[in-house]
């Protein structure tokens, strides 16, 4: 049997257990594993894989996953890193569903959430400043993603737009603008 189904389960199990903050948290930690430690993608790939997992309805850490499993080996390797990345979570969330009724009024427990959530804050921001740099965001365009989560976060745009018009800028960027090489 291919070494590939245990590993890519093991590996996503184990960033699925140890990541607090979601899937944009997980980002790094699926780039160093993916890209530079087992060199199963490229990091242009990867790109576009979280380009393409961002976009579809779902768990955005479940969507990689099943994208990076699926680009390996198909439907079996989806499956094996879709388990391993969505397992922890499920146990982790049975569990803390069976207790926390009895805990959620404790003032420690309350405590430990205070200090953890800035923590997830600067979890969610870190990958997007090595995103940045990795999608090629210089200053002649760093006007696009920030238009685009200003359109979100202040005028309530729904992300797929900003996803629909980013992409056709782009499109008509490539046809229209940009010169095309010989």
């Amino acid at each position: 049997m291919d070494r590939f189904y245990w590993d890519s389960f093991k590996t996503f199990f184990r960033i699925g257990a140890f990541t607090i903050g979601g899937g944009y948290a997980m980002i790094p930690l699926i780039e160093s594993e993916v890209v530079d430690r087992h060199k199963w993608l490229a990091r242009e790939e990867f790109l576009d894989i979280i380009a393409i997992a961002q976009s579809c309805p779902g768990v955005f850490a479940i969507n990689m996953s099943v994208f990076i499993g699926y680009k390996l080996r198909k439907l079996p390797g989806a499956i094996c890193a879709t388990i391993g990345a969505a397992l922890p979570s499920f146990v982790i969330i049975l569990l803390i569903a069976m207790c926390f009724t009895t805990v959620k009024d404790n003032p420690v427990v309350e405590s430990i959430f205070r200090g953890i959530r800035p923590a997830v804050v600067a979890l969610i921001a870190a990958p997007t400043f090595s995103l940045a740099k990795s999608a090629k965001v210089k200053l002649s365009n760093c006007w696009i993603p920030i238009a685009g989560a200003l359109a979100i976060w202040l005028l309530g745009v729904n992300p797929v737009w900003v996803i629909v018009v980013a992409g056709l800028g782009g499109y008509l960027y490539g046809r229209l603008i940009q010169p095309t090489e010989p």
